[in-house]
């Protein structure tokens, strides 16, 4: 059985390479025994076959199969554009 494909919301920081794009993935989550709050932040590589992205968008990607060696991910839909 299959399960649902997890989805992050984050930043393009990187639109260099072709077809490919940086998402920097924001999450606020709570530290176990201090209880206080921490940013963690990671850096997911996202399919963008079009290259429609450009470096400020918001973005919505999807897990996928693995595309090459570092990409598991793809943009599923741009969520704000850097140019509004």
């Amino acid at each position: 059985m299959t399960g649902a494909r997890k989805a992050r919301q984050g930043v393009v920081i990187s639109d260099k390479m072709n077809k490919t794009v940086v998402v920097l993935v924001e999450q606020l989550v709570q530290h176990p025994v201090y209880k206080k709050y921490i940013h963690r932040r990671k850096k997911y590589k996202a399919h963008d076959p079009e290259n429609h992205c450009r470096v400020g968008d918001r973005v919505s990607i999807v897990e996928t199969r693995p595309l090459s060696r570092e990409k598991r991910w793809r943009v599923q839909s741009i969520v704000r554009s850097a140019t509004e």
